[in-house]
Formats: structure tokens, sequence, C-alpha cells
């Protein structure tokens, strides 16, 4: 028996564990995927946004402690993760002038070392962690004919191919509180609600789809379908 949870920072990345990913990591040999809201998402007035690492590696370190057969991984954009001070992410801080591919490195290597460090090799060897580059939203652009049909604005596909072919991948559509891919989605489509249409969107888009056009989410997802 083969068991991941997978720690989120909101819904949208709930529901896409549950919805999209779990499935697919069943059929890879998984016995149990499933999705928790980290640093006590759950109980907060406003759910979502990136938790200090402080509350969030003392999480992931009780759930492998408890349970020995179980690893464990994160699913968190770059875009909200905090830098720098008590509440900051290893790695965050200093890696602005890095490419997207060495800053989603950087950062995922300084979380597994620092989760070393506090917490023994034994038990780090059941982490993976893993940023999204540069929101979840990122990852719908892999095929925006599908997006659009996903959220049921199939007019906007064009609109969406030609943000996606303005950059390298997906993964590079940029983090500015102006040009976010969530951002950019809103203003075409005001209507868009993160959960609901991320994840149908998801759906359409495919887990495939994904994994060819975002290097840095395929290495993942393959790291996760090699555990079993």
């Amino acid at each position: 028996m083969t068991r991941i949870l997978v720690h989120v920072e909101g819904q949208t990345e709930e529901e896409f564990v549950n919805s999209v990913l779990a499935p697919h990591l069943y059929t890879k040999g998984f016995t149990v995927v499933s999705a928790r809201l980290i640093g006590r998402s759950r109980t907060r007035k406003k759910r979502g946004g990136t938790c200090p690492w402080e509350p969030v590696h003392t999480e992931i370190a009780r759930h492998l402690s408890d349970d020995t057969d179980a690893f464990g991984t994160t699913l968190v954009d770059y875009y909200a993760l905090p830098s720098g001070g008590p509440n900051g992410w290893p790695g965050r801080t200093g890696c602005d002038g890095l490419s997207v591919a060495d800053k989603a490195a950087h950062i995922q290597a300084s979380l597994k070392q620092d989760f070393e460090g506090r917490h023994g090799a034994a038990l780090a060897s059941r982490f993976i962690p893993f940023v999204a580059m540069y929101e979840f939203e990122g990852l719908l652009f892999s095929e925006p004919t599908l997006m659009a049909q996903g959220m049921g604005e199939s007019e906007k596909a064009d609109q969406f191919k030609q943000i996606r072919d303005g950059f390298e991948t997906p993964e590079h559509i940029n983090d500015s509180p102006q040009t976010a891919p969530s951002k950019r989605i809103q203003g075409l489509v005001p209507r868009y609600n993160k959960v609901l249409h991320g994840n149908v969107a998801a759906l359409e888009v495919t887990l495939e789809r994904m994994r060819q056009e975002c290097p840095i989410f395929g290495l993942w997802l393959q790291n996760l379908e090699d555990i079993p």
C-alpha cells in the first residue's frame, strides 16, 4: 500500500488533487492520495494563501512520523510564497534573478535540505517538495482551446492562445500582481471562479498535456509516479 498526502495552500489546489491528480495516481499504484490544506487553513476566515514555512514543515513531519509508509509533497504557488524573515520559505529569497527552471529547482532543493536538517534523512526521503511556477492557473495554459472550453468560454480561446504564445512555456507566465496567470484569466473572464472553473478546465486540458508543456510540473509528476 502506497499513500501520499499532498499539502496544498487553498481550495483550488485541494480540488485539483482530489479531482485530477488522485485518479491518475491511483492508476500508477497508489492506494491513498489525499489533499490537506496547510497551516490550519480550514479554521482561517480566509482560506488560501501560502502559510509560513514553520508550521508547514511541522505538519508534514508529523504526518510522515505518524505514518511510516506514507509520502508527503507540496503543491504551492511561487507567486504566493512568503520570503525572508520568520515566515519565509527556504530558497525564496535571492532567487529572483534565476531562470524559471532554476527558481523552482533552487526552492525545492532548499525545502528538501531544510526539512532534512530539521527532521533527518530518513523522514526527508519521503518528502517530495513541489512549487508551481508561477500559479496553478499557469498549467491551464498548456492547451488554451480546451482551457477555454472547460470554462464555457470557447470564444476566448484565441486570446488565451495569444497569452500562451508570448512565453517559452506556460510555467513562464509571469507573477506580478497584474499579470499573474489568474489575473490574466480574470481580465478576459470576469466571472472566473478559481475552484470551479479552474478545475473543470484542468480536466479538459488533462494531466498529460500539462506534463508535455510544463517541464517542472512534469518532473514532479514523474517523481510521484516512480514512488509505488
